[in-house]
C-alpha cells in the first residue's frame, strides 16, 4: 500500500524538479537532479525504516563517498579534505535542493589527483627497491591513517604501497626459483637483481591495467557511486542500480551468469568473499571460504593481475568468465596464509542445491541426515521442484528405513523462499504460527502453517553456522521457539532479517531517459517469540566453536545494518514432547568442553582473530619471510583439525541405490559427500545429541 501510494505522488514532484533543474553547475546533467529527487522520495516514503535527511546523514554520506573514492588515502591531500569539510553537514541540504556542488567538487578533484598519480607510480617503479631496509613497515589499516599533508608525504605513501606490492611478487618469484631447483638440480636460478626487476615490471603492468580501467570509468560511474552512498546509508541491502548494472542484475537473477559462484564485497582496498553460492564452482571446490581476501586473479596460466585497490565491479569482470575456463585466485586466507586456488568456471548446478539425505547406523540404531543448501522454489518451468515438497518426500523415504531421528543440516544455507520455509516448518509441527512479517508503520503479520499434518514427529536436531541466513534463520528460529528441535552450531546465525524489493525507477518519471532501479528494504522478519532475526540471528542452543567464533561476520559486520528490535509475540504453544530436552543440551556442552578437537578449534579461532587484527606489514624481505613462515608454522599447529575422522559410516537411502547405478556422476557426488560427513566433527556431535533425545512415551511417532 505504501509503495502504491508514492507511485502516484512522484510525477507531481518531477514537474517541479524539471522546472528547477537548469540552475546548477554548467556541466550538470538535468537527469541527475531528477534521479536525486526520485531517490530521496522513494527512500523516505518506501524504506522500512526511513532515515532523517539531516546533518548526521550528511556526515555519513560524506565519509562513505570519500572512502569509496580513495580507500587507501593515496589520492587526496589533507588540504583537499579541509576544503571538502565545508560540506560535511550540508549534503542533506544539497539533496533537498537538488544541488550537486559537493559531488562535483570531490569528483573533479579526484579526476585531477588520479591523473597526477600516474606520474608517481611510474617514477617509483622505474627505480630499484631495496628490500633489505631494516624496520620499514606499512600500515594496511587505511581507515586509521591520516591523509598526507604534502605531496612529498603522499609520494612516500605510494612508494611504500608499491614496494609492498612488489615485495609479495619478489618473494613469490624467489620461491618459484627454489622450487624449480628442487625439481632439477641442473636448473640455473635467476639472480636476485633479475627477480627484483621482474617484480617491479609485474607491478608496473598491474598498475597500468588499473589505470586503464580507471580511465574507462565515466562521469556516470562516479555519480552512481555517490548515489549509492546515499542509498546505502539507509541500510546495506538498499542499493541503486544504474542502467548497466540493472541489466547485469537481471541476468544474474535469471541464473544465466557464468563464473565461480561467489558474492564479493569491497573492504577498503580489498575484495572479500562474502558468500559462496550453493551449487557453484567455488562451493564445490571447497577451497575458497567466506572471509578470504582475493589479491590477484589469473586467467589459467597467464600472469596474475593485482586487484588490490580495484573497483569491485572491475575485479568481478576478471573473476567471472565462460564455462569451462580456469581462473586462478591468489587469496589471503583468514588465517593469514597466502594460497593460489584454481577454479573451473561453470554455471550453478541446481541439483546441488536440492534436498539430499544419508542413512547412518549408530550403536545399532538408524538415523537420517538431510542436507538442505537452499530454500528453493520454481527454478524453471520444465523441471518444477521446490524444497518443501522435496523435503516431505525425503522424510517419507527415510521413514521407510525406520529411522529414529533426523539431523537437518542448514549450514551455509543463505535462504531463499519464505513460503517454503513456512511449509517445511509445518512438516515438523502442528498447525500454528511460524514467522511474523512486518511492513513499515503496520502491525506484524503472523504467517502460519495451516496444515495440521505432521510429517515427522520424532527427534529433530538442526545444524547451523554463522553463514545460515534469512529463510534458514526463520526455520531454525521457529523450531527453537517451539522447542521442536535442538539448534546446534555456530554462536549465532548470519542475522539477515530484512526483505528487499527491486523498484524500476523509470515508472516514476516521463523523461526519455533510463534511470535504473533501486533495491530497497521494505519488510522485516520477526520470530514468533517477538524478537527479530535481524543482527542477532539465531543463537544456538549448543554452541560449537568454529573458525568464525571470534570474528565479526554476517549482518553485524555491515555498515548501517538495521538494528535488532521486538514486536509482540505470536500466540503459540510449546511442542513439549521431549523427555530430556535440557539434559541432552547439557550433556552435549560437557562433551564439547572435554573434546580435544573442539578445544583446538577454539584456540585456532582465537589465533585467527588476532591475525585478522594485525595491520602492520614489513617491507623487509627477511622479516616478510619470517612473518609468512610464522603464520605457516602456527597454521600447522592446527593441522590435526583437518585430519579428524569419525568411525561413522554413511550410506545412501534405499530409493537412491538404483539411481546411483545408472548415474556415475551422481554416484561420485554422493561418495564425496559421505566421505566429508565421516570427517565432519560437527555432524558427529549433532548426531550424538540426536541419539540422546527421547520422545515422551505417551507421544507416538507418526509412521504414516
Amino acid at each position: 500500500m505504501m509503495i502504491r501510494k508514492f507511485k502516484f505522488l512522484l510525477p507531481l514532484l518531477f514537474v517541479l524538479s524539471l522546472l528547477t533543474s537548469f540552475h546548477a553547475t554548467a556541466n550538470t546533467d538535468p537527469k541527475d537532479k531528477v534521479l536525486l529527487t526520485i531517490l530521496k522520495y522513494v527512500l523516505v516514503q518506501g524504506h522500512y525504516e526511513p532515515r532523517q535527511i539531516d546533518d548526521a546523514f550528511s556526515v555519513q554520506v560524506y565519509d562513505e563517498f570519500l572512502e569509496r573514492l580513495d580507500p587507501s588515502k593515496r589520492y587526496f591531500l589533507q588540504s583537499d579534505i579541509d576544503e571538502f569539510a565545508a560540506y560535511k553537514t550540508k549534503i542533506d541540504d544539497q539533496i533537498n535542493n537538488e544541488d550537486l556542488t559537493f559531488f562535483y567538487l570531490v569528483y573533479e578533484r579526484f579526476v585531477k589527483r588520479t591523473e597526477e598519480s600516474k606520474t608517481y607510480y611510474k617514477e617509483i617503479l622505474a627505480n630499484k627497491f631495496n628490500f633489505e631496509v631494516s624496520g620499514e613497515t606499512l600500515n594496511i589499516d587505511s581507515e586509521n591513517i591520516p591523509y598526507s599533508k604534502t605531496k612529498n608525504k603522499l609520494v612516500n605513501l605510494w612508494n611504500k604501497q608499491l614496494k609492498y606490492n612488489a615485495l609479495t611478487r619478489f618473494y613469490d618469484k624467489i620461491s618459484d626459483e627454489d622450487d624449480k631447483y628442487k625439481l632439477d638440480s641442473t636448473y640455473v636460478k635467476k639472480s636476485i637483481d633479475a627477480l627484483e626487476i621482474e617484480a617491479r615490471e609485474a607491478t608496473l603492468s598491474s598498475m597500468n591495467d588499473l589505470y586503464d580501467r580507471i580511465d574507462e570509468l565515466t562521469y556516470s560511474d562516479w555519480f552512481s557511486t555517490y548515489v549509492n552512498c546515499i542509498a546505502e546509508s539507509f541500510d546495506p541491502h538498499t542499493t541503486y542500480f544504474d542502467p548497466s548494472v540493472k541489466k547485469q542484475f537481471d541476468i544474474s537473477m535469471a541464473g544465466k551468469l557464468e563464473g565461480i559462484g561467489a558474492r564479493l564485497q569491497k573492504k577498503n582496498d580489498y575484495t572479500k568473499v562474502d558468500e559462496l553460492i550453493s551449487g557453484g564452482p567455488a562451493w564445490k571446490s571447497g577451497e575458497l571460504e567466506v572471509g578470504d581476501i582475493i589479491l590477484k586473479v589469473a586467467q589459467g596460466n597467464e600472469e596474475p593481475i593485482d586487484i588490490v585497490g580495484m573497483r569491485l565491479d572491475h575485479a568481478i569482470e576478471f573473476i567471472k568468465g565462460k564455462k569451462g575456463t580456469e581462473v586462478r585466485l591468489t587469496v589471503k586466507k583468514i588465517d593469514g596464509t597466502i594460497k593460489v586456488i584454481s577454479i573451473i568456471r561453470d554455471i550453478v548446478e541446481l541439483d546441488e542445491t536440492f534436498v539430499k539425505s544419508s542413512i547412518l547406523k549408530k550403536d545399532g540404531r538408524t538415523f537420517g541426515v538431510i542436507s538442505l543448501p537452499k530454500f528453493y522454489i520454481d527454478f524453471d518451468e520444465k523441471n518444477f521442484r521446490n524444497s518443501a515438497t522435496d523435503m516431505a518426500q525425503e522424510i517419507e523415504r527415510l521413514k521407510k528405513e525406520n529411522i529414529e531421528g533426523i539431523l537437518l543440516d542448514l549450514r551455509n544455507n543463505g535462504g531463499g523462499s519464505l513460503q517454503t520455509a513456512i511449509e517445511i516448518s509445518g512438516l515438523f509441527i502442528n498447525k500454528g504460527p511460524v514467522v511474523q512479517v512486518k511492513y513499515r508503520d503496520r502491525n506484524a503479520d503472523v504467517k502460519n502453517d495451516t496444515d495440521s499434518k505432521i510429517q515427522w514427529s520424532g527427534p529433530l536436531v538442526v545444524l547451523v553456522n554463522e553463514l545460515s541466513a534469512s529463510a534458514s534463520e526463520i526455520f531454525a528460529a521457529a523450531m527453537q521457539d517451539y522447542h521442536r528441535a535442538i539448534i546446534i552450531g555456530g554462536k549465532q546465525t548470519y542475522g539477515k532479517g530484512t526483505v528487499q524489493s527491486v523498484l524500476d525507477l523509470n515508472k516514476y518519471h516521463n523523461l526519455n531517459e533510463d534511470l535504473g532501479a533501486l533495491k530497497i528494504t521494505i519488510q522485516k522478519f520477526y520470530r514468533i517469540n517477538g524478537g527479530s532475526t535481524q543482527m542477532e540471528g539465531v543463537h544456538s542452543d549448543i554452541m560449537l566453536p568454529s573458525r568464525y567464533s571470534y570474528m565479526e561476520i554476517g549482518e553485524r559486520d555491515m555498515k548501517n545494518a538495521l538494528k535488532f528490535d521486538k514486536v509482540a509475540p505470536a500466540n503459540y504453544a510449546l511442542w513439549n514432547n521431549y523427555e530430556n530436552y535440557d539434559l541432552a543440551i547439557n550433556n552435549s556442552k560437557k562433551r564439547i568442553e572435554n573434546n580435544k578437537y573442539f578445544k583446538l578449534i577454539d584456540e585456532n579461532a582465537k589465533w585467527l582473530k588476532s591475525s585478522q587484527d594485525e595491520n602492520l606489514v614489513s617491507l623487509n624481505i627477511e622479516d616478510y619471510k619470517t612473518d609468512l613462515e610464522s603464520h605457516k608454522n602456527e597454521y600447522l599447529k592446527y593441522k590435526e583439525i583437518g585430519e579428524y575422522t569419525s568411525n561413522l559410516t554413511y550410506t545412501s537411502p534405499f530409493y537412491e541405490k538404483s539411481l546411483l547405478e545408472a548415474d556415475k556422476d551422481l554416484s561420485e557426488k554422493r561418495e564425496a559427500w559421505h566421505a566429508n560427513l565421516k570427517k565432519d566433527i560437527y555432524v558427529e556431535e549433532a548426531l550424538n545429541v540426536l541419539s540422546e533425545l527421547k520422545i515422551k512415551p505417551q507421544y507416538q511417532l507418526v509412521k504414516n
